[in-house]
């Protein structure tokens, strides 16, 4: 059974959040979705943005993102040879969410004691604001 169908033991389809967060489900894909909201990004360019992640991770987050139509990648017949990652049609739908995570998580910093200017290591790549 692959991601698309994979449901809770019941025969009831899910809800909405539901299926939005079976999508984003995995520690690093919203900030996956947040580099590729500024465009094409290949793999070695995304894993610097995100030092912490490991390259398997990203590997296997970015094909369920790919599995589930929301990323494109695209390998060119290069030595050595380049692959670009970028986000869908559908995939840019998700722009509205990924602002309202980042927003929120700006606010969400704001509230916490000694933290007077939140830093925003997602900001190395083009401003939320």
């Amino acid at each position: 059974m692959d991601r698309r169908t994979r449901s809770s033991a019941s025969a009831v389809p899910p809800c909405a959040v539901e299926t939005t967060l079976r999508i984003m489900s995995g520690k690093w894909k919203g900030v996956i979705l947040y580099r590729l909201l500024a465009g094409k990004k290949r793999f070695n360019e995304l894993q610097k943005m995100m030092p912490a992640v490991t390259h398997r991770t990203l590997t296997l987050q970015l094909r369920e993102l790919e599995e589930d139509g929301i990323v494109k990648r695209t390998v060119y017949a290069e030595v050595p040879p380049r692959v670009e990652y970028e986000l869908t049609e559908l995939g840019f739908t998700m722009e509205p969410v990924i602002r309202a995570m980042y927003d929120w998580g700006t606010f969400y910093k704001s509230t916490l004691p000694g933290e007077d200017a939140p830093s925003h290591s997602c900001d190395q790549e083009g401003k939320m604001g």
